[in-house]
């Protein structure tokens, strides 16, 4: 370990991925803060489309091997022996996890100590996490990984899986109080190394602008994947209310995903085909436009059927940094950044007249909107700037390494 270059390995399930931009500028944020980076990803990626901040990623990407057959796990085992002499004595761990993990592991070890890497960060406690863990149990280093939602809510989390986990790493990092707060009652002492770290933004790149008089139609923005969690459903429910009440608006919604073709024959139902452009996937560049553009933003996410649900979306934090006037739901952590009539207005989740109610509002209320927006972006300077988030997380990198060091001399004395 150096005094000025942690050296970190950032452990990923795909890497990388479209709807994950948040991990791109978490790795540029922590190269301009000096940390050393490297990349390993579990799987090819699958998007056809990336945004333009990845080529600015200077960190090399390793993808683990895909191939679960024993024959590449004893193939792997044997390599890694040479580099991670004391791999045998964790065969037990090994024998005890799924094949792909397993293979994963010992693959990133070898590449941990040829590297020279000093610790681990995953993002989300799922596999990533796993492979992280049992890495860092082969080569004694130590591990931290980032708990956002799916992978604390949703029903297919084994509480006891995630325990072990969150008991293992030095730091788990959580982007909301609300998570904070789950964790530690559902874990109690394994959760107590458990820190709360907002998301963040560039607010350089996301420069604030005071709207002024709305020429032509009024224009609602909404941005996400198109999955359950994001409520784009109840969203057309409470357009087409306002279209009802003849407001003279427009829609512009971004992302895809599994329920497209669901959502467009929605919007061709409620008759808004002419009124709601449904764009697809496209380059945050574009994306910064339209969110800018828009009169409001809407992010009426909701709890989904299998307990899935946001933690807080980044691009919910864009839109407050450019100045759109939010209207959101009180869904994990969201609340404590869109603060109800003092940073945008809170909806119940799943009630699209509401949701109609406070888009008019929004459209009707410029001054209120204006001040609400005006708080919002004070509130992202005080406490969502990426810069200070990067400190940060690295001090946590750093921390880290240094409890190994101080075990180390530890098990010296004795």
């Amino acid at each position: 370990m150096t005094a000025t270059t942690p050296r970190v390995g950032y452990v990923l399930k795909m890497y990388p991925r479209f709807s994950e931009t948040f991990i791109v500028h978490e790795i540029l944020q922590q190269e301009a803060a000096g940390t050393h980076v490297e990349i390993f990803s579990l799987r090819l990626p699958i998007d056809g489309r990336f945004h333009e901040a990845l080529a600015r990623v200077q960190a090399p990407v390793t993808y683990l091997s895909r191939e679960h057959k024993a024959s590449s796990f004893w193939s792997a085992l044997r390599g890694a022996t040479t580099d991670v002499p004391t791999v045998t004595d964790h065969l037990a761990a090994l024998l005890a996890a799924p094949e792909d993990v397993a293979l994963a592991a010992v693959e990133l070890a070898g590449a941990i100590r040829r590297s020279g890497l000093e610790h681990l960060h995953a993002h989300f406690g799922s596999i990533a996490a796993d492979v992280a863990r049992l890495a860092a149990r082969l080569t004694g280093i130590t591990y931290s990984f980032t708990a956002h939602a799916k992978d604390i809510f949703h029903e297919e989390v084994v509480p006891a899986e995630l325990a072990t986990k969150l008991r293992e790493a030095h730091t788990t990092v959580t982007v909301s109080d609300f998570n904070l707060h789950h964790l530690r009652t559902e874990f109690g002492a394994d959760a107590e190394r458990v820190v709360r770290l907002y998301n963040s933004v560039d607010l350089e790149a996301f420069p604030f602008g005071t709207k002024g008089e709305t020429r032509g139609p009024a224009r609602v923005a909404a941005v996400g994947r198109l999955v359950e969690k994001k409520g784009f459903g109840d969203l057309l429910d409470a357009f087409a209310a306002l279209r009802r009440d003849g407001r003279d608006v427009r829609l512009d919604l971004v992302g895809t995903g599994p329920l497209e073709q669901v959502l467009r024959a929605q919007v061709g139902a409620l008759g808004l085909t002419d009124v709601v452009t449904m764009h697809g996937a496209m380059p945050q560049s574009q994306v910064r436009e339209i969110v800018a553009a828009a009169d409001v933003f809407a992010a009426p996410c909701v709890v989904g059927a299998d307990g899935n649900r946001d933690g807080l979306p980044t691009v919910l934090l864009e839109s407050m940094a450019l100045g759109t006037p939010v209207v959101a739901t009180p869904v994990t952590g969201i609340p404590e950044i869109v603060r109800h009539e003092q940073t945008g207005l809170i909806v119940p989740e799943a009630d699209p007249a509401a949701l109609a109610a406070a888009l008019a509002r929004t459209l009707d209320e410029p001054t209120a909107a204006a001040r609400w927006a005006r708080a919002g972006r004070a509130l992202l300077e005080a406490d969502f700037d990426f810069r200070d988030h990067a400190v940060v997380l690295q001090g946590i990198f750093r921390t880290a390494i240094a409890s190994r060091s101080v075990d180390h001399r530890e098990r010296e004395v004795a």
